[in-house]
């Protein structure tokens, strides 16, 4: 059965591992913010069931809770968003959600000031809940500093004004020990969740730089090889012309001389750049195979290799193939989230078969930029300059497969 690329699945399949970390963490915190007046109300209504609850802790509980678990939702998509990078520290929020959490708190606990008797029992259950969702959204959003800074002021905001109308000193501590103890916990668990996303998010980065990295090095070492090569020759040349010149103007004959041996050298170099050439773009299937296992694996990639017939292929078969081998690891890397990859080889009526296999392919390709995509046109290129073919299509959902066929008396290629 064909799963709609719009509906709820096909959405979910079409993001990458981190978009789906995130997602699960984000919601995960917006469910925290919906437990709070949940929790609320399951106070008030076990109170309400037993005996009659003031009209005034009522009025305060039940929509003061809706509403600071509301900014708490909208401080834990802020905070979040804060904590990876995206966006400024929500200050604002924090400030809207903390004055809307300590106000309904502080309101409840003066109602039934001086807090005594079972009149009191609403209005000291209830606020610090609130406080300890809020305290427990504030971590996202604030460093570690300003969250304790905040913590301190917003439990002295509520003690003070309790011990002014009468409170026992006893229960204002414990109300202020419990509502640490609480945003403690919540502090920790949200932090730690909001961390793993952000920790998913840096592996994906590092996997793209890893990527980076290889061409470059792989940039980086035919220039050297060029500036080796031609280096020193053209400076020769650049000597023994300037020389050259020198005698001609004196019409010496050893002019003639010099130019020859300018000439030799220049054709000397011809012959070298061409041997780097050459030689860049000789690559060995094992060399590829290792290399690409070992890559691939250090981005914690499962990859299997099946190979069948190798030592029969000649150099130039071998070459091809390599490259092949080559561009697919590097577009596992750079186009998909996979768990695992293999490489199967084999050798059959002549013809040599690559194929190159991954999962965790979105199920909606992202969209390419321009000039993205060239890799796979080249090794089509390349395959049927040796008259070989190469198709890539995906065997299953979430999977990828890249084919090349190369027959073995492939024909050598101009440097």
């Amino acid at each position: 059965m064909r799963v709609s690329r719009t509906g709820p699945v096909g959405r979910w399949r079409s993001l990458s591992k981190p978009q789906r970390t995130e997602l699960y963490v984000r919601w995960s915190l917006y469910l925290v913010a919906v437990v709070q007046p949940l929790s609320a109300l399951l106070v008030v209504g076990s109170v309400a069931a037993r005996r009659e609850v003031p009209t005034v802790q009522l009025l305060l509980a039940v929509p003061g809770g809706l509403v600071a678990a509301a900014l708490n939702a909208v401080l834990f998509r802020t905070g979040l968003d804060a904590y990876l990078g995206r966006r400024p520290r929500p200050y604002g929020w924090v400030a809207l959600s903390g004055a809307v959490s300590i106000g309904t708190s502080l309101a409840m606990m003066l109602s039934a000031a001086p807090m005594t008797g079972e009149n009191a029992t609403v209005a000291a259950a209830v606020p610090p809940m609130t406080v300890t969702f809020w305290l427990g959204a504030v971590v996202l959003g604030l460093s570690v500093r300003e969250t304790l800074l905040t913590a301190a002021g917003s439990l002295t905001l509520l003690a003070v004004p309790l011990l002014l109308t009468g409170a026992h000193p006893g229960g204002v501590v414990g109300l202020v020990v419990g509502c640490l103890l609480g945003a403690a916990m919540a502090g920790a668990t949200v932090r730690c969740s909001s961390w793993t996303a952000k920790v998913v998010w840096e592996l994906d980065e590092a996997r793209e730089a890893q990527a980076r990295l290889a061409v470059a090095e792989e940039r980086l070492r035919f220039s050297r090889d060029l500036h080796d090569v031609l280096g020193r020759n053209l400076a020769t040349i650049a000597l023994k012309s300037e020389l050259a010149v020198q005698l001609a103007r004196r019409q010496r004959p050893e002019a003639v001389d010099q130019m020859t041996e300018v000439q030799r050298i220049a054709q000397d170099s011809q012959r070298e750049v061409r041997e780097v050439v050459r030689g860049y773009r000789t690559v060995e299937l094992h060399t590829e195979l290792i290399g690409a296992a070992s890559v691939l694996r250090a981005a914690n990639v499962d990859c299997r290799t099946e190979l069948a017939g190798t030592d029969a292929l000649p150099a130039e078969a071998q070459s091809v193939l390599g490259w092949v081998v080559r561009e697919a690891a590097t577009n596992v890397l750079r186009h998909s989230e996979a768990a695992n990859c293999s490489f199967r080889l084999r050798v059959s009526g002549g013809t040599a078969v690559l194929e190159v296999e991954n999962d965790g392919v979105p199920a909606v390709p992202p969209s390419r930029t321009e000039g993205a995509g060239s890799g796979l046109r080249g090794l089509r290129e390349r395959l049927a300059a040796h008259g070989g073919t190469l198709t890539a299509a995906g065997p299953g959902p979430g999977r990828f497969r890249v084919t090349a066929e190369l027959p073995m008396a492939a024909r050598e290629s101009v440097a």
